[in-house]
């Protein structure tokens, strides 16, 4: 039982870690909102890492069911993500660091932070289009006669270790701010806002490859 307690929290902590990447994701917020106070950035933390727990848990319970019944696939579903994730890199690369209406756009103060922390900060920068679709096939995987209690407790486990890395993250990636001063800190902010771009691209061209290859497979069979 032990063995089987271990080796589900493990499963699921390597399929969902790598694809959420908690490093990543505090230096993206941080390049988001950096003019977050203390206080702001601890409840962004808290924040950020109730939605993505509650997201995965849904996903993994659920996730097929709901798609299923909007009759969204996951290609699709990667197609807009990518899109949303695009959209808000570019729109990172083209405000200007050194105006201050800029800057109240990107915080918007503790009202619009919260709202902030589900979209896009929570989905889909932290919890995606490609976190969702493996979730999801991880929840579709389990045994016709429903998951054992060890099997729970191990996908427990695992979500709170993975929340946990998630909030440290995004809790402390603003001490890099002060050792990369002001200059240093646009820059990283800049290289992030095209990281993101980047990752909405391939995003959206992994849906866009996967609907294509659904269509060459329906054309092949209708000849």
């Amino acid at each position: 039982m032990l063995q089987e307690f271990v080796k589900t929290t493990l499963f699921i902590l390597a399929s969902l870690l790598p694809i959420i990447n908690p490093p990543a994701v505090g230096f993206i917020v941080l390049s988001m909102v950096p003019q977050a106070t203390e206080m702001e950035r601890a409840e962004l933390a808290r924040n950020i890492t109730l939605n993505s727990v509650i997201l995965l848990t849904v996903s993994l319970l659920l996730g097929a069911y709901v798609l299923a019944f909007f009759g969204i696939s996951i290609p699709v579903l990667r197609v807009a993500g990518g899109i949303i994730v695009a959209v808000a890199g570019w729109k990172l690369l083209q405000s200007r660091g050194d105006d201050a209406k800029d800057r109240d756009d990107v915080t918007g103060g503790s009202m619009t932070l919260r709202m902030q922390a589900f979209y896009p900060l929570t989905l889909p920068l932290t919890v995606g289009p490609g976190a969702i679709a493996v979730a999801i096939a991880l929840g579709t995987g389990s045994p016709k006669e429903g998951p054992l209690p060890v099997h729970v407790a191990g996908v427990g486990v695992a979500l709170v270790l993975l929340s946990l890395c998630i909030y440290l993250c995004v809790r402390y990636a603003c001490r890099l701010q002060r050792f990369l001063g002001e200059v240093g800190t646009q820059v990283v902010m800049r290289l992030f806002a095209f990281v993101i771009f980047c990752i909405g691209v391939q995003i959206f061209w992994s849906g866009l490859s996967g609907l294509l290859d659904s269509l060459h497979g329906v054309a092949a069979l209708m000849s």
